[in-house]
């Protein structure tokens, strides 16, 4: 008798209904490093008809290696017969934000640019980058290429595809650079509009998940405040202090009014396959909020 066939981990997570905030992978800067083609399960490790795989390791790594996270990045929709090789770095801290890009002649290239962006040029436009990675996640290639097209027909400029985020379950997953921005299942909303409020300076705590230069409490925080207050500006909400107290967390942001306290608590989940590929469940962390209160 055939084995049944899973249902994916972005529709398990919809069902149980997982909560998204406090869930932004870590990435304080970025590299996106155009590999236009498919991808195997590793972007730059296993798609050898892109990259040879010595050289797309040792490209991984030289970024890595500085506290980068790195990603594959290509246009939505048919791939061109004759490659490009765009790159964009992207420091993400609060305060300091800032985007460059360029273009060099061959994946090779990769390895001489400058760490700090100065090979290219300083951005203007905000990158928006959603994981399409089909060969590591299928709910990533479902939702992800559907949303990354809806998001190009308005915004084909700044919009691209890219290699695995983090938060398979939450597909399809998108990031806002220079910001970092990570917001999840944006295919059940209108994405595009979701890049509008970004142009506009605001979020959207519904499907936010998080600033991925902030610790996981942070963005939770952050989460519930803009949840009682209705406060979605993006350059709100600086966290002030964070300290663990015994088997709480206290958070005080810089709210417009003054700073606000927000005390935590942590559980973890029932096991649960956090991606398609997962083998064996595990239990992950959520954020309980327990008071909000002005200081």
């Amino acid at each position: 008798m055939a084995e049944a066939r899973r249902v994916p981990c972005s529709d398990q997570s919809l069902a149980r209904g997982d909560a998204m905030y406090g869930t932004a992978s870590a990435g304080h800067a970025w590299a996106l490093l155009e590999l236009s083609g498919g991808w195997g399960p590793s972007a730059f490790l296993e798609s050898p008809s892109i990259v040879d795989p010595v050289l797309g390791r040792a490209i991984a790594r030289r970024f890595e290696t500085v506290g980068m996270r790195v990603a594959a990045i290509r246009r939505p929709g048919r791939r061109t017969a004759s490659p490009r090789w765009r790159w964009f770095l992207a420091f993400s801290d609060e305060g300091r934000e800032a985007l460059y890009c360029g273009e060099v002649s061959g994946p090779g290239d990769y390895l001489e640019l400058a760490l700090d962006g100065s090979d290219g040029d300083r951005c203007t436009d905000p990158v928006v980058a959603v994981c399409a990675h089909g060969r590591h996640d299928q709910c990533c290639a479902v939702r992800g290429r559907q949303a990354a097209a809806a998001i190009a027909e308005q915004n084909p400029e700044i919009t691209w595809e890219c290699s695995h985020l983090g938060g398979d379950r939450f597909a399809a997953t998108m990031l806002i650079l220079p910001e970092g921005l990570c917001y999840g299942r944006i295919d059940s909303t209108d994405a595009a509009a979701l890049v509008s409020r970004y142009v506009e300076g605001l979020v959207d705590n519904e499907f936010l998940r998080g600033r991925t230069s902030l610790p996981h409490a942070v963005q939770a925080a952050q989460y519930f405040v803009r949840k009682a207050s209705g406060d979605e500006r993006i350059r709100t909400l600086s966290p002030v202090t964070v300290d663990h107290v015994d088997d709480t967390i206290r958070v005080v942001l810089s709210g417009g009014s003054g700073p606000v306290e927000v005390v935590l608590g942590e559980q973890l989940s029932d096991p649960l396959l956090s991606m398609c590929r997962a083998g064996v469940p595990g239990r992950v962390r959520t954020f309980v909020l327990k008071s909000i209160s002005a200081l």
